[in-house]
């Protein structure tokens, strides 16, 4: 027997917890046997069975040992379909947030600000897949009134799928930058793929909310339901960016307002290039009728972790973490953010940038050059890319961040400003203790 959408969704309904790793059974879960290009998921639903999952989903009928093995004809399509029809029998808004850089801490800040006023339910940590996003679907429940989804891309056609499933009414591009070039075609291929989300709120007659900042929001979101915030004097929403060393202050206000006697807004995110995200929270939270006073004590009260432009202080250093994400535009951004802190001695530690393609050698030489001539007293490099593009006037060029480490156990540094920037794939967490 195949399981359609409507039995599975019976049976979610009895029991309504999801476990897709066999390794972490969940009891009384539904467990999905979804498979890749190097395993076959359904040869452990038998043992997440025997953890403690009460079903397993499989699509091999050769799994199927008893009627608590699940028959679909495909795992993966079963779980978006399932939590496309679970989303559909909820009455409640949903918020999709994408965007090359920022996308992750604005739907924590969207998540904090709605929290005042709303029962609400937000991705967790970056599970912002075509995995990801059902997982976040299906942990909805009725008392909940708003749900921010995050949605990734590293291709054309991501965004839309993800749109699909969701089927969010409000839409948010924090912005498009140089990320995952090589998946999408280059820049004109990410501008492409961020905006299938206008498209489907287009279609659908959803809202946008849009940072006027980038002309190409303004252009991509014509014929679209909008609130807008920015700059400009017509925003819905109006903010004014202080400064930021090391946090973000700022001011906003509704349209129609002036900014005299407007509170100056301190907060725990570092750079410019947060100031935008922040900016947007603040614009939702607006929209949804949260009150200004809430708004405020939500976004200045928002701690980021996960290494996330954190600020440590060491015993021996001022430490910069920002070991998370790394692409062209968001290195530019953190080089030149750190390069206008005040700092008595100023190290700057860089990891390579994945998924470039052609671009590859370019923007690593272009990224690095921007490194070694920002004023920083000391410029380590992380990545084969960087010696390959011939950069002058590092301090060293590491081939991997283990080598990194070895380096830094003989040569400690102390009493400095130290910014730490890659991508997960550089692991450049294991450089933290050193500092």
């Amino acid at each position: 027997m195949i399981h359609n959408t409507e039995q599975l969704y019976s049976i979610f309904l009895e029991t309504p917890l999801i476990c897709t790793d066999s390794r972490k059974p969940l009891a009384d879960s539904i467990f999905f046997a979804l498979s890749g290009p190097s395993f076959n998921g359904n040869a452990f639903a038998q043992l997440a069975i025997e953890g403690g999952c009460k079903y397993a989903v499989v699509d091999d009928v050769e799994y199927v040992i008893d009627n608590r093995f699940l028959f679909v004809e495909d795992t993966l399509v079963a779980l978006q379909e399932l939590a496309r029809h679970h989303r559909r029998q909820l009455n409640i808004k949903v918020i999709g947030i994408t965007g090359s850089n920022g996308k992750t801490t604005t739907k924590e800040l969207v998540r904090n600000v709605l929290a005042m006023k709303f029962s609400t339910l937000a991705t967790i940590g970056n599970l912002n897949n075509h995995i990801g996003v059902p997982l976040t679907l299906l942990g909805l429940r009725k008392d909940h009134e708003i749900a921010i989804i995050e949605m990734g891309a590293s291709k054309q056609g991501d965004i839309r799928e993800l749109m699909e499933i969701a089927e969010p009414d409000f839409g948010l591009i924090t912005n498009i930058g140089l990320a995952h070039l090589e998946g999408m075609g280059g820049p004109e291929g990410v501008v492409k793929t961020k905006t299938e989300m206008y498209d489907y709120l287009r279609i659908h007659k959803g809202l946008v909310f849009v940072n006027t900042h980038h002309a190409v929001f303004i252009e991509k979101a014509q014929d679209i339901r909008q609130f807008r915030f920015g700059a400009g004097v017509n925003d819905d929403v109006c903010g004014k960016y202080e400064g930021s060393d090391p946090y973000v202050s700022f001011r906003w206000k509704k349209s129609g307002e002036e900014f005299d006697n407007r509170t100056l807004i301190q907060t725990h995110l570092m750079g410019r290039y947060n100031y935008e995200n922040i900016l947007a929270a603040v614009a939702i939270g607006n929209y949804f009728g949260v009150t200004e006073a809430a708004i405020e004590d939500a976004v200045s009260s928002y701690s980021p972790d996960n290494n996330r432009s954190q600020l440590l202080q060491t015993s021996r250093n001022l430490l910069i973490m920002d070991a998370y994400n790394a692409n062209p535009t968001s290195l530019e951004a953190a080089i030149l953010n750190f390069a206008a802190m005040k700092a008595a001695k100023k190290v700057i530690v860089i990891g390579k940038m994945m998924e470039l393609g052609e671009t590859t050698a370019w923007e690593h030489a272009r990224i690095g050059n921007l490194a070694v001539n920002s004023g920083f007293d000391q410029v380590f490099l992380i990545g084969e890319a960087y010696r390959s593009a011939g950069i002058q006037g590092a301090e060293k060029i590491f081939n991997t961040t283990e080598e990194a480490v070895l380096w830094f156990q003989e040569h400690p540094v102390e009493g400095a400003s130290i910014l730490i920037k890659g991508s997960r794939a550089n692991k450049m967490e294991l450089l933290q203790p050193l500092f």
